[in-house]
């Protein structure tokens, strides 16, 4: 017995077409080539396509070709801004046959909803922005008549980006929303804050902002390769009586960061669920 050195995407065999291909779509696109899946086998629909999209039809690619064209589609994944969605569906619901796995990444967009526009067999996913260097997190939810070889598919498709994680509850993709796809902006933020302290402090504004983007991002990669939990982490950074704990003292106080935290979360949790209705 052999065992098969390919790729999950390069098994995967049909017509990927991939509807909107702008950062998210695209980093998915570039995850996909990259790892092995043909461009032959690869259509794209986007009424503004980069330079860079247009590029790759140089490996295959399909630009906008049409749904008589295509043919046969055996995954669709529907990438474009939610806000487009609805002027969009009907031009996609031809892509669409009775065995098409619609993979979604669209915020707010809910299964039910997907299956009367779209339909075909759906799974609802929600990445964020680090797809675009391969280190995101998508967290999935497949509709009960997804089949088996389906949900690896889309496991394959989304994988291309970064860790997957899949659900079995919808509900649970709020909080998801609230807290992964949200997040990095949280991060980001953090990275502000911290610079805007350190000119508050005396630091040159350059110079913070430097030792501000240095930090978050260098924690953030020890905490990717260690096996600490974030807590241990933490707690061997802070010497008793020292800098940091006088710091944690104000950041961990009963008005500090956890409930600030829980509250914004809340907020993007109550949004998302806002514009699924």
């Amino acid at each position: 017995m052999t065992t098969s050195s390919k790729s999950p995407l390069q098994q995967l065999g049909g017509t990927v077409v991939l509807a909107g291909a702008g950062k998210m779509g695209g980093a998915l696109l570039t995850g996909w080539l990259a790892q092995g899946l043909d461009g032959g086998d690869v259509v794209v629909i986007e009424p503004h396509p980069t330079d860079d999209i247009a590029a790759l039809s140089a490996r295959g690619v399909r630009l906008n070709a049409s749904a008589s064209d295509v043919g046969a589609v055996s995954t669709l994944v529907v990438a474009v801004k939610p806000q487009m969605f609805a002027d969009a569906a009907a031009a996609l619901r031809g892509y669409v046959g009775p065995s098409t796995l619609v993979v979604s990444i669209m915020a707010g967009k809910p299964i039910a909803a997907l299956s009367e526009q779209l339909g075909g067999h759906v799974v609802r996913a929600m990445p964020n922005t680090p797809a675009a260097i391969g280190r995101g997190i998508t967290v999935a939810v497949a509709a009960s008549n997804v089949t088996p070889a389906q949900r690896s598919t889309a496991d394959a498709l989304l994988r291309a980006t970064g860790g997957v994680e899949w659900v079995e509850d919808e509900a649970l993709i709020d909080a998801v929303t609230a807290v992964s796809g949200s997040g990095p902006a949280y991060v980001f933020l953090l990275a502000e804050e911290l610079a805007r302290a350190g000119v508050e402090a005396g630091l040159p504004e350059e110079l913070a902002m430097t030792l501000a983007r240095a930090t978050v991002a260098g924690s953030g990669e020890l905490l990717h390769r260690s096996d600490l939990d974030a807590a241990t982490l933490r707690k061997n950074v802070t010497s008793p009586g020292g800098t940091t704990a006088a710091a944690l003292e104000v950041l961990m106080a009963e008005d500090g960061f956890r409930p600030l935290l829980t509250r914004a979360v809340a907020a993007a949790t109550k949004r998302s669920k806002e514009l699924a209705k």
